[in-house]
């Protein structure tokens, strides 16, 4: 019952900077893992970070590391994704994704997360 809402999309020129929040409308995500996704047009969705909630270990996508970070705010259960130095691939709908927490977690994978937002577009120029 999980459900999650995606904000802070919008134009940017690359090399600037977007937040991107997601608040989840369950009691708790204690025990959970958050994902960032990713698709752009006629591309698969693609892993870009996820975190365990209550560790706030953090995972990122090659392509993304030392320029986006993912954090978490307990009080307002809600997620975001700071994204700098933006360049024109990162061009896509970003979509926050939530499951339980399981051993074994597979954070890379979409079929991973049973909770989806509807997606925030981000569009980078040149």
């Amino acid at each position: 019952q999980v459900r999650l809402v995606e904000s802070g999309g919008g134009l940017v020129q690359a090399g600037g900077s977007l937040r991107l929040s997601c608040a989840a409308s369950t009691r708790t995500l204690s025990g959970y893992a958050m994902g960032w996704f990713r698709q752009a047009p006629g591309k698969e969705r693609a892993f870009v970070a996820a975190m365990t909630w209550s560790a706030s270990d953090t995972f990122y996508a090659d392509s993304v590391k030392g320029r986006f970070t993912m954090s978490r705010d307990n009080a307002k259960n809600t997620v975001y994704l700071q994204m700098n130095s933006l360049k024109v691939e990162d061009t896509a709908v970003y979509y926050c994704a939530a499951d339980r927490l399981r051993s074994g977690w597979g954070y890379m994978r979409s079929n991973e997360y049973g909770y989806w937002g509807q997606g925030t577009q981000v569009t980078v120029s040149s």
